[in-house]
């Protein structure tokens, strides 16, 4: 069923058992896992089916630190969510992302990835990957043609599967519009949690629209399924009765602010042209790209980061996607990159990306980000048209990222100078080891992680083990917020399976 928040009557009071608020790739998963259950869904979406501008503004906020993409373009505020952004790139995240790491502070996950493989395996359908397979071995009997570089005393082949991509938007609007016990009102926007006298259940959700209706929602149970930014912004903005903001007690909501710094951080030249088949993107089959042994991040106590690599010829005619997703106006930005990328490119991707042999290629660093503190989330003074205070981003980088970064390509130069395969030549921001600057062309993954990180100890984590906000018995947070660490792959497939988890969790619970 599917209501428009701004037709029905101002002061409209919406009951049900379960309300997620969001309507992106976690919070619609969570939906779908509820559908055809006796127990009513509300599922509150900010925006409409389309993009609206007036809905989008709402994203908008400043950013101080290490520059990143634009608040108000960098996600999609309407049913479907950043799934509208998304590359498809699928993966998950490797054991060693879950474990405590003594060299990376706050560090480990409640549970393992053998606990979340099981709901990784309940993703596939979701996000319409053909298999989930992510065994490089079983690629290369598939393809004998797939033959890997011969660096394999510090890395290993890291498989991708690809999304068509999922659009969650477009597949699954009539899946839920037609679905009886989920009630998707668009034009919803949570602006404030309320809750009881003590602070240890939440009451209502106060949710407004631009048409000027304002509408309460009052539920069992409460996931905030919004994104990074959002989700945290939301617990910080609902300060009426916990000055501090829900959940914030020890000062941790917006904290651990998390990305991916994508770095081009050097170039492989071989001795001999070589197409490199194997590394090559091609979807909807496998990739491969360079990860780092766990025993060797352990040795060196770095971070996590996996290495891809595409022909430099191709990459040098690319300008940085820093310059070309600048501005507010995502469907601008698209169209700069889209029209860049064509430009490079022409009609010819197949040449550069499966056939030709190429003497040199670009080495770029998908780089983990360790838990940070000062990496936050804020609140600004200024407000948006529904009076919620806008978000500041500070991201910030610290010595390990750095240090971690230039390892990584240093080893791969040693493996290709060992094995006798070729050179690398070192991105000139690497080349002085006492420098701790990170180049200008450094980017972010659009990868929002940590800012409602799990952690069963209330001084270390906004949430507990499932996601339910500390002291607060029936308020959730689900997605990348979540994130403990961000491992070195796209967080999609593990937002959506860490988010069935959630919704497996809170079915035992409302069923006791």
């Amino acid at each position: 069923m599917h209501i428009d928040a701004r037709q029905i009557e101002n002061n409209s009071r919406i009951e049900g058992d379960i309300c997620i608020i969001g309507a992106g790739p976690s919070g619609l998963s969570i939906a779908l896992e509820w559908m055809d259950t006796p127990y009513k869904v509300i599922l509150l979406e900010g925006g409409g089916f389309d993009y609206d501008d007036k809905v989008q503004d709402l994203f908008k906020g400043k950013m101080t630190g290490h520059s990143n993409f634009p608040l108000k373009s960098a996600r999609l505020h309407m049913f479907g969510g950043s799934s509208g952004h998304w590359g498809g790139m699928c993966s998950t995240f490797d054991p060693i992302a879950f474990q405590k790491r003594d060299w990376v502070p706050l560090s480990g996950w409640p549970f393992s990835q053998a606990d979340l493989m099981p709901f990784y395996m309940r993703c596939q359908n979701y996000l319409d990957i053909q298999d989930m397979e992510f065994d490089s071995a079983v690629w290369q009997k598939k393809d004998p043609s797939l033959i890997p570089l011969p660096f394999t005393k510090n890395f290993w082949p890291k498989v991708w599967r690809f999304s068509g991509p999922t659009r969650f938007g477009p597949k699954y609007k009539d899946t839920i519009v037609n679905a009886k016990n989920i009630h998707l009102y668009t034009y919803a926007n949570a602006t404030d949690i309320k809750t009881n006298d003590t602070v240890n259940s939440v009451s209502e959700i106060t949710v407004k629209n631009y048409a000027g209706k304002t509408h309460s929602v009052v539920a069992k149970h409460y996931i905030l399924a919004c994104c990074a930014i959002q989700n945290s912004r939301l617990l910080l903005a609902s300060n009426k009765q916990a000055p501090k903001g829900l959940g914030n007690d020890n000062d941790l909501v917006g904290r651990h602010f998390m990305d991916h710094a994508e770095i081009h951080a050097g170039e492989l030249w071989l001795n001999e042209p070589n197409s490199l088949k194997y590394y090559m993107y091609k979807p909807p089959r496998a990739k491969v790209e360079l990860a780092m042994k766990p025993e060797t991040q352990a040795q060196l106590q770095v971070l996590n980061g996996i290495t891809s690599l595409s022909p430099l010829d191709l990459d040098k005619k690319i300008p940085p996607l820093s310059k070309t997703w600048s501005g507010d106006d995502p469907r601008k930005n698209w169209k700069d990159v889209s029209e860049a990328d064509l430009k490079a490119r022409g009609n010819k991707i197949k040449r550069f990306f499966e056939s030709k042999e190429h003497q040199s290629f670009e080495l770029v660093v998908r780089l983990e980000q360790a838990p940070n503190p000062n990496s936050r989330v804020l609140l600004d003074t200024e407000l948006d048209t529904l009076g919620v205070p806008r978000a500041i981003l500070h991201w910030d980088m610290t010595e390990v990222e750095k240090r971690s970064l230039r390892k990584i390509i240093e080893l791969v130069g040693k493996e290709a100078g060992l094995s006798g395969f070729g050179r690398v030549k070192l991105d000139k921001s690497l080349r002085d080891e006492k420098n701790l600057d990170f180049p200008e062309h450094t980017s972010g993954g659009w990868h929002h992680m940590g800012t409602t990180r799990m952690d069963n100890d209330p001084k270390r984590g906004v949430t507990d083990g499932n996601g339910k906000v500390h002291g607060i018995d029936n308020l959730y947070t689900a997605g990348s917020s979540n994130f403990t660490t961000g491992g070195g792959v796209n967080p999609t497939l593990t937002v959506v399976a860490v988010s069935i988890r959630l919704s497996d969790h809170i079915k035992e619970k409302i069923k006791g």
